[in-house]
This record gives structure tokens, C-alpha cells and sequence, in this order.
């Protein structure tokens, strides 16, 4: 049996790819993170982009690239370009990748909901960095799965590549002013932001969870594969 866990990433476009090999060094082999690029339409956050970001054939183009790494699982490694299709669509979705790659598949609005559960939390406040339209698509997902939100914060922010350059400082101001007193953690929903670097710092400044898509993304990917979640530095999800 191999000692690590791979998890294979379709990830559309470029953002914060480059989040996980660095976060793949920095574990030093504890889990594999093979990627693959996704093709993309528009670099939009608005519904029409989002629905032909994630479509079956882009999806199963970037699949079928995957198989080629040997993963242990699949994760289709985009918030927006699931869970703008609903609570069904989006599992319908992972249903499809899983056909190609003949391995356990899940998405990152999928995960979410997962880890949320994991964690033993009902009520939570969202930080995302859409435009308000798009963000609140991710609350609905959200409620569909048994999940409060209390509160809702929006950055307004267009593109992909924008929430890319995106800062640590900047972040962790993202999640400060989204938190509220009763909510029992703070969801970042963009696979385009980094965060695998600042997971403990994010959840330092507001003294509660902190669940980022990449985050998220990743701990999911190991859970479906059958390897263990427990990686240091990387929040309260993967310390429970």
C-alpha cells in the first residue's frame, strides 16, 4: 500500500494553483496532489460562465488527462463551478467524472458541506469573494445540505485571476469582517484564493474554524480515498 494518499485536482484555469505543490512540499510526501488545468470559457463570476466552467465536457476532458497520474481519488477542485448547478446538478456532476476515472470523485461546494458535518457545526457565516449574486447560489447549496448561514459577506470580486493576487493580510481581513458572534466558523468558498499557508493564521485571528475551499478541497480528496485527514498545520479540520 502506498504511504501517502494522491489526490488528483481539475482545476479550472490559473489562480492559486500553485497553492498545492507548495503545500505538497511542505508536508514532505504526506499526500500527492497531481493537477490538472481545466479549460475555461470566460474568467467570470456570473452564472452563465460558471454553468459552461463546469460542464460535463470540459469536466471529462480534464478527466481523462487525470487517470493518466494514478490518483486515489478525483476532486474537481471549484466551488463556484459546482454549486451553481444545485444541490443535484452538482452531484450529477461528480457522477459523471467518477464514469470516466472509475475512482471516488467530489467537488469543493461538495466538501464543504462534508467538512461542516466533520466538524459537528449547524450555523456559519460566509466570506466569499463574488459578487453577490453568484454568493448567494453557495448559501443555498449550503442550507440544502442541514447548513445555517448567519451571515453573508461579499467582495464583489469579478474574476479568477483577480482573487489570485489576493494577499495574506487581505484575507485575513476577509474573514474578520464576515465573521459574527454566532456563527461557529467562517466558510471561504474560492479555489482561486490561496490559503494552504495560512490556515492556522486565518483561524488565529477570528479564535474560531476557518474552512477554505483549498482547505476543504483537499481534506475531502483524502476522506473519499481512505487516508487519514490528520496534517499538521492545516486548521482545526484536519486536527479533529
Amino acid at each position: 500500500m502506498s504511504p501517502y494518499t494522491t489526490v488528483g485536482l481539475l482545476y479550472p484555469g490559473f489562480g492559486a494553483e500553485d497553492d498545492f505543490p507548495a503545500l505538497e512540499r511542505r508536508l514532505d510526501g504526506a499526500v500527492r496532489l497531481p493537477l490538472v488545468h481545466t479549460s475555461v470559457g470566460e474568467d467570470a463570476h456570473r452564472v452563465d460562465a460558471l454553468l459552461d466552467l463546469g460542464s460535463a465536457e470540459r469536466l471529462a476532458e480534464g478527466a481523462k488527462e487525470l487517470v493518466d497520474r494514478a490518483p486515489d481519488s478525483v476532486m474537481w477542485a471549484c466551488t463556484s463551478g459546482s454549486f451553481v448547478f444545485g444541490w443535484d446538478g452538482a452531484r450529477e456532476q461528480v457522477d459523471g467524472v467518477a464514469e470516466i476515472v472509475g475512482l471516488p470523485v467530489s467537488s469543493t461546494s461538495i466538501a464543504f458541506v462534508e467538512a461542516v458535518r466533520a466538524l459537528g457545526l449547524r450555523r456559519v457565516a460566509v466570506a466569499a469573494s463574488y459578487p453577490q449574486e453568484v454568493a448567494t447560489h453557495f448559501v443555498e447549496f449550503l442550507r440544502r445540505g442541514g447548513i445555517e448561514v448567519a451571515a453573508l459577506g461579499s467582495q464583489g470580486i469579478v474574476t479568477a485571476a483577480e482573487v489570485g493576487t489576493l494577499d495574506k493580510d487581505r484575507v485575513v481581513d476577509m474573514v474578520r469582517s464576515g465573521d459574527v458572534d454566532d456563527a461557529e466558523a467562517v466558510l471561504v468558498p474560492d479555489t482561486a484564493m490561496h490559503s494552504l499557508a495560512w490556515l492556522d493564521d486565518l483561524e488565529e485571528a477570528i479564535g474560531k474554524p476557518v474552512l477554505t475551499a483549498n482547505q476543504v478541497t483537499i481534506w475531502e480528496g483524502i476522506r473519499i480515498a481512505g487516508g487519514s485527514t490528520r496534517l499538521d498545520g492545516m486548521g482545526s479540520l484536519f486536527r479533529r
